[in-house]
């Protein structure tokens, strides 16, 4: 036989091998903004080497931390769209696409990690809402974390009295943004890449987010005031394209929500225990943290209820409302 026949032969026959192997790995895209030293890029980093593993190489996810696809809202576009895979944000942020889930953002529905636990894994309201959720073009798969909110101001925040004179950044979220104007603050809505240069330049006076999240975005360096209300819980679901997930073989399924509840696991253990070092860190670096007197605040936001209910219905903002409450009851706070 020629034997230039045959290396070519033997070329083509590993071209082919090549080409199935390169075929049956699929790359899928996982956009986020935190940036890549903080805990949505660790617990992306495990999502991704589970997914690996738990489909035994058949597919791999990679992540474009800090915004470089999308920032929140674009990216839950595109998971919508099929051009990213899968993303992680604040509740609040699918909102846009479900306007019931702004009611999450509502004050001090829960007062421990623990409860919002219970929250998210298990109210019958929210879990309701969850399955509303394949119809618009993504769903859950788990809940990652990222805390409560608090405040970054570049001027000390002790009360709602001090709020009258701040800007306060906001993301388009209803509750956010009737929470902070019943406290005092004129808000500006603009994504979160843009924050930082936004105090810096003097836009506005600070912003409002879990202290993962003022560590790893660094709002600290230009809003050095942190004042600890915890007004809100804001977790972090993941969601998954739809498009992408009726890809999914059922295995594979399974081994995509097997992935996602391990780093769920994950992400929840580490912003809950790395706080109290993120505090310390930033005071170190300059940062006041003040706990403030919360019942002004409280007070403050009682009319936010009210206006949730005129918005959404009783039904809803009660419904919420009744299974945070006898989480609270069976779950007391230490």
């Amino acid at each position: 036989m020629n034997f230039t026949f045959l290396k070519v032969a033997a070329a083509a026959g590993l071209m082919a091998v090549l080409g199935t192997s390169a075929a049956a790995q699929q790359v899928l895209r996982f956009s986020h903004t935190d940036n890549p030293g903080g805990s949505r890029q660790a617990a992306a980093e495990v999502f991704a080497e589970k997914v690996g593993e738990y489909t035994e190489g058949r597919y791999e996810v990679r992540i474009f931390p800090a915004g470089q696809l999308a920032n929140d809202p674009k990216a839950i576009e595109q998971l919508i769209l099929g051009g990213v895979d899968f993303t992680v944000s604040a509740t609040g942020s699918y909102a846009t696409h479900l306007a019931s889930l702004n009611l999450t953002a509502m004050p001090f529905l829960v007062d421990s990690y623990e409860q919002g636990w219970e929250l998210y894994d298990n109210s019958d309201w929210l879990q309701g809402e969850f399955d509303k959720l394949p119809e618009v073009g993504f769903r859950v798969l788990a809940t990652w974390e990222a805390g409560f909110r608090s405040f970054t101001t570049n001027k000390p925040l002790n009360s709602p009295a001090d709020a009258q004179s701040m800007k306060m950044r906001v993301y388009p979220n209803d509750m956010i943004r009737w929470s902070m104007e019943a406290i005092g603050f004129q808000t500006v809505v603009m994504p979160i890449t843009d924050v930082y240069l936004a105090i810096q330049q003097g836009t506005v006076n600070g912003q409002e987010n879990p202290i993962d999240t003022i560590k790893s975005l660094r709002f600290y360096e230009v809003a050095p005031n942190i004042t600890l209300t915890r007004h809100v819980y804001s977790p972090l679901p993941l969601t998954v394209s739809e498009a992408t997930w009726k890809k999914f073989s059922p295995e594979d399924q399974a081994a995509v929500t097997r992935a996602a509840t391990e780093a769920a696991a994950f992400s929840r253990d580490l912003v809950k225990n790395s706080v109290d070092s993120q505090i310390s860190e930033m005071k170190a670096a300059g940062a006041t943290v003040t706990v403030p007197e919360i019942g002004p605040f409280r007070e403050a936001v009682a009319s936010v209820y009210d206006e949730a209910r005129a918005v959404y219905g009783a039904e809803a903002v009660d419904g919420l409302l009744a299974d945070a409450d006898a989480i609270r009851k069976a779950m007391p706070s230490n």
